[in-house]
């Protein structure tokens, strides 16, 4: 049988603001970028936010690959990989005049794809984009249309935990845990298939239980015993192994999901109050959400005042932390903590470019990320950093992010298994019975 000949993919503008790199993507296969496409990026092409980064990488990309002429055939991508081509049009297709009121970029798009598929008779013809309504309409017309899906992750289901629960274990395991220190060597628990690096475990039988973690280098089991951070106390297991992770310093990433109210950003913010002493600075970031559509210059007042109204869920947690009518030693130095200048808000939107030393960085909300956005934060962190990300991958409220694309579910997906990383899924709401109830069953 002749080999299969190679797709034509045409790129929607939001693929290549999700991902400047995502032309090489695509293996053997052809590229076709409509017109419509480069008007779009000239819009992003000023700006700070991660979006206009990709437009101005995206756009050198493919001045560099096209030299002084691009022809209508296009020009290769490089060895193992297929083709390029901008795609004019010509004109706008009469079924798109007849099914939409209005012209517009994503019709525009739509219109050179049908055009593609029409001339294109011995190989497929398939849109990427990450806008949903888009790739209906495609359908419709009968054009195949497919989400980016480079960095997604596979399934949700099996997204790591970073904890499991192991019964009916025989009652010397948990003496010899009180005999050793808390300490339990692997090869005594080979009942465990496969521990990964920082994974936590409840252990238990009919009688007893202990809570700990595993440590790759040493191959061994420690005991996690129950601490509280600036007066939060843990009221679960897997928020004891959340605050473990958070106050060890060996642990230079960590990331916490799970649904609203379950105590991953009040547990973040007690850890670094606790951790004071050893960070310069602790710096609290929120994606201003929709990333990709709005930046401060809506909201009137500088730059506090424009993170104001994004930043206040930390505010609310910092107050849990700091009682107004609290008269005891920790609520004081909570206090001063949060009036010390050791701690920032800081816009992600002007991350790019900076250094962080010795700094507690904690960023809420993080399931609203793309995987580049979380790349270039992480890679800010200098000696000594630590970074904690929160959110709930349930939530999304990014239009071109979902459960398996956003930035955090890729992240935990790449990290597993690394020393110097930690995660913690918490499942368990502890806000209120009413909050636990509406995120049950509403």
């Amino acid at each position: 049988m002749p080999p299969e000949p190679p797709k034509l993919f045409v790129v929607d503008t939001n693929v290549i603001l999700h991902d400047a790199e995502c032309i090489r993507r695509f293996e053997e296969n052809d590229i076709a970028i409509p017109i419509a496409v480069l008007e779009e990026l000239d819009k992003f092409k000023k700006g700070n936010e991660d979006i206009h980064f990709q437009a101005r990488a995206f756009l050198r990309i493919l001045d560099e690959l096209t030299g002084d002429v691009l022809s209508s055939s296009g020009v290769t991508l490089g060895p193992g990989l297929g083709s390029i081509r901008i795609v004019l049009g010509d004109g706008p297709d009469a079924r798109i005049g007849n099914a939409f009121l209005e012209d517009s970029p994503d019709h525009r798009i739509l219109g050179v794809a049908l055009l593609l598929q029409q001339q294109e008779k011995t190989r497929p013809v398939v849109l990427v984009s990450k806008d949903t309504n888009l790739r209906l309409k495609a359908k419709s017309f009968g054009l195949t249309a497919q989400d980016y899906n480079n960095d997604k992750v596979e399934s949700f289901d099996k997204l790591y935990t970073g904890k499991r629960q192991i019964d009916n274990l025989p009652d010397e395991l948990f003496s010899h845990f009180a005999e050793n220190g808390g300490h339990l060597p692997e090869i005594l628990l080979s009942g465990i298939p496969n521990p990964i690096a920082n994974e936590n475990f409840i252990l238990r039988n009919n009688c007893s239980s202990v809570l700990a973690m595993y440590h790759s280098k040493e191959r061994m089991f420690k005991r996690i015993d129950r601490v509280s951070a600036a007066g939060i106390h843990p009221r679960n297991a897997e928020q004891s192994f959340a605050l473990r992770a958070l106050l060890d310093d060996q642990l230079r990433l960590v990331t916490l999901t799970g649904k609203a109210g379950s105590g991953k950003t009040l547990l973040a913010l007690a850890a670094a109050i606790e951790s004071r002493s050893r960070y310069s600075q602790t710096l609290l970031a929120r994606p201003a959400v929709p990333l990709s559509n709005r930046d401060m210059g809506f909201l009137p007042g500088d730059i506090d005042a424009k993170l104001d109204p994004f930043m206040q869920p930390l505010y609310d947690n910092l107050a849990v932390m700091n009682p107004g009518n609290g008269n005891g030693s920790t609520s004081v130095r909570n206090r001063d903590f949060l009036q010390s200048s050791q701690v920032e808000v800081t816009p992600l939107a002007y991350i790019r470019g900076r250094s962080l030393h010795r700094v507690f960085f904690i960023v809420d909300e993080a399931q609203n990320l793309t995987p580049h956005e979380i790349k270039t934060i992480i890679t800010r962190a200098g000696e000594g950093t630590k970074i904690v990300f929160t959110g709930d991958i349930q939530q999304i409220d990014h239009p071109y992010l979902d459960s398996l694309s956003n930035g955090l579910s890729y992240l935990i997906h790449r990290m597993v298994g690394q020393p110097i990383y930690g995660h913690v899924s918490l499942e368990k709401g502890e806000r209120s019975e009413l909050a636990e109830l509406a995120s049950n069953l509403l």
